[in-house]
């Protein structure tokens, strides 16, 4: 834990909260010390804390000799349930600016000076508080749920990183705000050093011109999935059968509608395609649809004694104006599925709860749970290769929940760690590269 919030320190967590969240006007003075409040919440959230009360673990045992100033669980009830939606847009300024932070000091993204992928993706949390604000029956029949919006950013040497959350109520559609989302996901992700090409991928929820026209305002490119509408479907017909290039996956990949594995597939692109032709000329955008088709398994080539008169397809088109070749953008769209490894990630972490019935209190404690991710992920950068793309459950089991013993000695305190230790150079690596040499 220690070398873990010392980081946090080097890159300003605690400044950037002192400047930018001010909760004025709260009652019970819960809008004092947020810097304080808020490096209690991730360090707890680091430590494997997923609600209010498992905060407590910073301040059990010898803890507070190490890390003063942590606060009491209803402390930080308290202060959680004073944000308003003003102060969750504090919240996010401090995350924009603390992931550049950590990109600067940390080899957090590689190679993000040359091409950068955001992936914009929804997901929802099932609750079960009818009191919970916000929560409501969505596309989940019966299940109430609230519907964060995410946004990731990453490399093709890198994991991950969240540049960027938005707390939703469960009824919400998937698209709702997506155009200034994305906006704001791409901003950042160029603060945070993707100077280079930047790919926004998405699902067909995000298939639409606002999202579309951020992305150019941004001086980004797209790739998004498009569903088969009657204009893409006529469009798919038409491609001649020798268009199409025969590619075969190196391990078997599921299908996304169906679940199945395929192991082959057939890739076709239409250079000029003119998306959203019944909106307003402005509107209109003329870019690449690229289609792979795989056989439709659920309709066997042979029943019985008949075979087939013609094979059945399944088709998954996704429209794009980015400048690879074509079986590079494919290859390169289907690794939007990244993204769920971080939602899975989340959900088995701080997110596995969403612990307040304050809708805006949950709101805040999705940006403190984007910005101890992100911290966990520069953590894992500066330690080694493996640890850079272990999960975060790895990360907090090797580097941050380890155990150790206090000793005092002429005003200097000292940890005795356990001997054996498995990952004993890792973190020990890690703790001689944050902590710089005495002055």
């Amino acid at each position: 834990m220690l070398p873990v919030l010392r980081l946090a320190e080097r890159c300003g967590l605690s400044r950037l909260v002192a400047e930018k969240v001010k909760l004025t006007g709260a009652r019970n003075g819960a809008g004092a010390a947020a810097d304080a409040k808020v490096t209690s919440i991730v360090g707890g959230m680091a430590a494997g804390a997923d609600t209010i009360d498992d905060l407590h673990v910073l301040r059990h045992g010898a803890m507070p000799a190490v890390f003063a100033g942590a606060r009491a669980p209803s402390t930080l009830g308290t202060f959680l349930r004073a944000f308003t939606h003003g102060h969750a847009l504090q919240l996010h300024a401090v995350h924009r600016r603390f992931l550049a932070a950590l990109a600067a000091h940390t080899p957090l993204l590689p190679g993000s000076d040359e091409l950068a992928f955001i992936d914009v993706d929804s997901t929802h949390k099932r609750v079960y508080g009818r009191a919970k604000q916000g929560a409501g029956y969505g596309r989940f029949k019966g299940i109430r749920t609230l519907h964060p919006l995410l946004a990731t950013v990453c490399t093709p040497q890198s994991r991950p990183v969240i540049a960027g959350v938005r707390m939703r109520r469960g009824k919400a559609a998937d698209s709702r705000g997506a155009p200034k989302f994305v906006s704001e996901a791409l901003a950042t992700a160029r603060e945070a050093g993707c100077t280079g090409t930047r790919i926004l991928r998405a699902d067909s929820q995000f298939y639409n011109a606002g999202v579309i026209a951020a992305c150019r305002r941004a001086g980004a490119h797209f790739s998004i999935t498009t569903g088969m509408n009657p204009s893409i479907k006529r469009a798919v017909l038409g491609i001649p059968n020798d268009a199409w290039q025969h590619i075969s996956y190196p391990t078997a990949v599921p299908d996304p509608a169906t679940g199945e594995l395929i192991s082959d597939a057939e890739v076709a692109e239409i250079p000029q395609y003119t998306a959203f032709a019944s909106r307003k000329k402005s509107d209109q955008v003329t870019a690449r649809l690229i289609v792979r088709r795989v056989r439709d398994l659920a309709k066997p080539a042979v029943v019985g004694e008949q075979g087939e008169l013609f094979p059945v397809w399944r088709y998954h088109p996704f429209f794009t104006d980015q400048p690879a070749a074509t079986l590079q953008a494919e290859r390169e769209h289907r690794h939007h599925a990244v993204v769920e490894q971080v939602i899975a990630d989340s959900k088995a972490g701080a997110l596995a709860h969403l612990p307040s019935g304050n809708f805006h209190a949950n709101a805040a404690w999705l940006t403190l749970w984007a910005m101890t991710y992100n911290l966990l992920r520069a953590t894992g950068s500066l330690t080694s290769a493996f640890h850079a793309k272990a999960t975060t459950a790895t990360l907090r089991t090797h580097l941050v929940q380890v155990p150790a013993r206090i000793a005092r000695s002429a005003r200097r305190i000292t940890l005795h760690l356990p001997h054996n230790w498995p990952w004993q150079h890792a973190w020990t690596h890690l703790f001689d590269t944050v902590h710089g040499p005495p002055g």
